[in-house]
């Protein structure tokens, strides 16, 4: 894609709700890898394949691109927070855990990313309706811990509960980038970041998971495959591509649509349960999402950033 033509409004609109089905779909399909592949060795070797994809990607770009090479303590933090910890939570969590309630709950993302740019950032304090978002947001994770996640067994909470550690790693990350990474080449901190994010996650795994069988049979390559290339490569250079052009609201959809579109494919492919307390809590959730995404001004880079997996 060019970075000289403008897309019209139609291709931007389109290009969003690909961005949607898929980062939506990538929940369902982690949670098929599962079924043959410990989490560890399954995230380790997206990852490995999406880094070596984008050597050849950033080859490409990084000149389209511009801005400088990142510093190295930057994409070392940048593939710790947002590779290696967030990833291997939601990998584990879904051994315990339906897809698309993982994802219900890692969409409290776009909040904590607010909650944190309040406090460490200039000129991204929050707003009355924000804090009302915070509110209804914390309702709908009440009514959820209440009421599905009891269902799961004895690991149920306290693995919903260590989930919540991945998107405030994914927070810091995003933090201190935007504080520290405004002329980096973000191709380059991503190519850099996921190699190095590759390495943490086959280190667990080497360490925690050689007793335990890996099937690499072909639905768990086909998986694989799907959320290194479509799932983690192309989505990831064309969001960075649409942040050129989208307006901010509309890129701020992606943030809430895609649990949506993560609940109603783990129901309809998986056979996830989705209960009346489930529709009630996400709806507060995503809702609260809506307020707090929609600032009343144009946000920057990072606060359009979706929840995607």
């Amino acid at each position: 894609m060019s970075n000289t033509t403008t897309p019209s409004p139609a291709v931007v609109r389109g290009l969003i709700a690909v961005l949607c089905l898929i980062w939506g779909s990538t929940w369902v399909v982690i949670k098929g890898g599962l079924r043959d592949l410990p989490p560890f060795t399954s995230a380790g070797a997206r990852f490995a394949l999406a880094a070596l994809i984008m050597i050849g990607v950033a080859a490409v770009l990084k000149k389209r691109e511009g801005g400088g090479a990142p510093p190295v303590w930057l994409w070392i933090v940048q593939g710790t927070t947002s590779f290696a910890m967030s990833y291997g939570i939601v990998y584990h969590a879904e051994t315990v855990l339906p897809s698309g309630l993982v994802s219900l709950l890692f969409g409290v993302y776009p909040m904590l990313q607010a909650l944190a740019g309040h406090f460490f950032l200039d000129q991204e304090q929050l707003r009355s309706n924000q804090w009302l978002g915070f509110a209804l947001g914390l309702a709908g994770l009440v009514l959820l811990f209440r009421t599905d996640l009891r269902g799961f067994g004895p690991d149920g909470i306290p693995t919903a509960l260590l989930l919540f550690l991945s998107p405030i790693a994914v927070v810091v990350g995003t933090t201190l980038v935007k504080r520290h990474g405004g002329g980096v080449n973000s191709t380059l901190l991503n190519r850099n970041g996921m190699l190095f994010g590759a390495a943490l996650l086959l280190a667990a795994a080497f360490a925690l998971e050689r007793d335990v069988p890996a099937n690499w049979t072909a639905p768990a390559i086909a998986s694989v495959a799907y959320l290194a290339v479509v799932g983690t490569v192309i989505t990831f250079s064309l969001f960075f591509w649409l942040l050129r052009f989208a307006p901010a609201h509309r890129m701020a959809l992606i943030a809430y649509v895609t649990p949506a579109i993560a609940l109603f494919l783990g129901w309809a492919f998986a056979g996830e349960p989705v209960t009346v307390s489930t529709l009630t809590g996400a709806g507060c959730v995503l809702c609260g999402v809506l307020l707090v995404v929609h600032r009343g001004h144009r946000p920057s880079t990072i606060d359009r950033r979706p929840a995607h997996r």
